[in-house]
């Protein structure tokens, strides 16, 4: 594995743990047993990391969603897979990157708050094609429109995650998301 590579993970990971202000280039520097200068060459200043951490990111769950669409399961199924990606990642002990970085909101730089959003804005985008879809189907009920649903789906997720964490409590996790979706899927 590259360098470059290596530093994101590691940086990755402790933004999920601590936050974006939790944590310095010499914790990162520390850890992969390189010097601040090294991780400088790769990634100029902080804000670049965190750019890049976001849109590595971001893609894998992209792909990860591109991956659950192949699946070719019915819409609830498809919601009940998007919340399994939060769990997996809670699993680890950790927390959504972008839900970090939320968190840390008022004091990241434009891009990465710029990227933040558009995160979540492509979620909730493809949250309400599956929403959409299910409804056209009739196995999805729900009152008003997809995308306020989407949006309270995400929200919901990313709240639910945060208060199990302290618990370090999966189910805690999973009992929220389960009354989220379940509440939306029609009993066949």
């Amino acid at each position: 594995m590259d360098t470059a590579t290596q530093i994101l993970d590691v940086a990755e990971r402790l933004v999920q743990e601590r936050g974006f202000n939790g944590f310095s280039y010499a914790d990162v520097a520390k850890e992969l047993d390189i010097s601040k200068a090294a991780l400088h060459y790769h990634y100029p200043g902080k804000a670049e990391l965190g750019e890049a951490l976001i849109e590595r990111y971001a893609m894998r769950f992209a792909d990860a969603l591109v991956a659950v669409d192949a699946r070719g399961i019915d819409a609830a199924e498809k919601l009940r897979a998007y919340a399994q990606l939060y769990a997996e990642v809670f699993r680890d002990d950790r927390m959504c990157l972008c839900g970090m970085l939320a968190a840390d909101y008022a004091t990241l730089p434009e891009p990465m708050r710029e990227r933040v959003v558009r995160f979540f804005d492509d979620n909730e985008v493809w949250l309400t094609h599956v929403l959409e879809d299910g409804r056209a189907a009739r196995t999805l009920r729900f009152q008003g429109s997809a995308r306020s649903v989407a949006r309270t789906l995400v929200g919901g997720l990313e709240g639910a995650m945060l208060v199990a964490r302290p618990y370090k409590d999966i189910k805690r996790f999973r009992s929220a998301a389960s009354l989220l979706i379940d509440g939306l899927a029609v009993e066949r």
